[in-house]
């Protein structure tokens, strides 16, 4: 994964195939024109590195030319296409090829087609190293094609975004960030992990709870377990540093997840943005802080209540859950107003039967 500006990309084309494609094409170029002195001209500014590789495999004389023109500005083509660099070469019964290092909507090679026609060049050939038949809308004749890719925004190996990405000797594509990652928040006794089930299921997302995160590494005797349990064994808090690096692997784990549910972190700012840039090293992030949102007296009654069955002694004393739910809120304030800050805090009212606190939710979510 590598980030332009402020896009992440993902590994699409290896260098190697690069090679074998360009190779394919040279050997076609070198039976085609054998003793006809070609004319190559390479359109800049992407081309220079696929006209350089096509030229050192060229066994025959030849003469080279550049044109160059724009018409792409960040991931868009502006279909305006702008000659910034004229050829100025003899082409009239010449053997012209046109070394391109992508075809996409052809936008470009009609400008040149009325260019070289201009000059008095009566037929000439194409050559690219990618070619999107999905984008393509012209009559004109693609002679030799590398690489034939679906119609995605590309860089590397000559393309750019915004000027980064061109000395990339492989191919990359922008990483669509279609994910949705909660922060899912509540008091005790909210109903919070009955919701995360919910949603789990309804939007095939992973819950990750950082609680069981921490029991399973102790549990299993892992490096990161094992390291975290050397500090609770002191009494001393667990770094961020180790928590992350345990959340890192449970999202690595799920590589081809739609999304994951953060439980149970991020508890201050800092944590917060470990998260944001865990998230961002993966080409996603926070999608939305949900948190569920209770009256303080409905949340003691439904204790109260719970711990008459649950056989947890914080769930049958008053003035311990008061206190939890009082640490609860002396957390959340802080995450509340980071969030909220990025447009990203969502409150929903967490009375009612299940269902109608769900439907609450997925209205939220199904915004994203």
């Amino acid at each position: 994964m590598i980030k332009l500006h402020d896009l992440q990309f993902s590994p699409f084309i290896a260098e190697e195939e690069i090679g074998t494609a360009i190779d394919k094409i040279a050997a076609l170029l070198n039976r085609d024109l054998a003793d006809k002195n070609p004319l190559f001209i390479g359109v800049l500014n992407g081309a220079f590195m696929f006209v350089s590789e096509v030229l050192k495999r060229f066994n025959h004389d030849c003469e080279v030319s550049f044109v160059k023109l724009a018409s792409y500005e960040g991931t868009e083509t502006t279909n305006e296409i702008k000659e910034l660099v004229g050829l100025g070469e003899e082409v009239s019964g010449r053997t012209v090829v046109i070394l391109e290092d992508i075809v996409d909507t052809g936008n470009t090679l009609e400008v040149l087609e009325e260019i070289l026609e201009r000059k008095g060049c009566k037929t000439f050939s194409i050559a690219t190293l990618f070619y999107k038949p999905e984008a393509y809308t012209k009559n004109i004749n693609i002679d030799y094609i590398g690489i034939e890719i679906p119609n995605r925004f590309i860089v590397g190996y000559g393309l750019d975004y915004n000027g980064l990405g061109r000395n990339l000797t492989e191919v990359y594509e922008l990483k669509s960030n279609n994910m949705t990652n909660l922060v899912l928040f509540g008091p005790p006794g909210a109903g919070k992990g009955t919701q995360a089930e919910v949603l789990k299921q309804k939007y095939d997302l992973v819950h990750i709870s950082t609680g069981d995160v921490f029991r399973y590494n102790i549990k299993n005797e892992t490096e990161l377990g094992t390291l975290a349990k050397s500090y609770i064994d002191k009494g001393q808090l667990v770094p961020d540093e180790v928590t992350i690096n345990m959340l890192n692997a449970e999202v690595d784990n799920n590589p081809n997840a739609k999304g994951f549910i953060f439980d149970g972190f991020p508890r201050t700012e800092a944590q917060a943005d470990s998260l944001a840039k865990l998230l961002e090293s993966k080409g996603t992030a926070v999608s939305a802080m949900v948190a569920l949102e209770v009256d303080d007296e409905v949340l003691v009654e439904r204790l109260l209540e719970r711990g008459k069955t649950s056989g947890r002694p914080d769930d049958a004393d008053e003035a311990v859950i008061r206190n939890r739910i009082k640490v609860y809120y002396d957390e959340t304030a802080i995450l509340k107003n980071y969030y909220q800050k990025q447009d990203k805090y969502f409150g929903v009212d967490g009375v009612g039967a299940v269902k109608e606190i769900t439907d609450r939710l997925n209205s939220i979510i199904d915004k994203f």
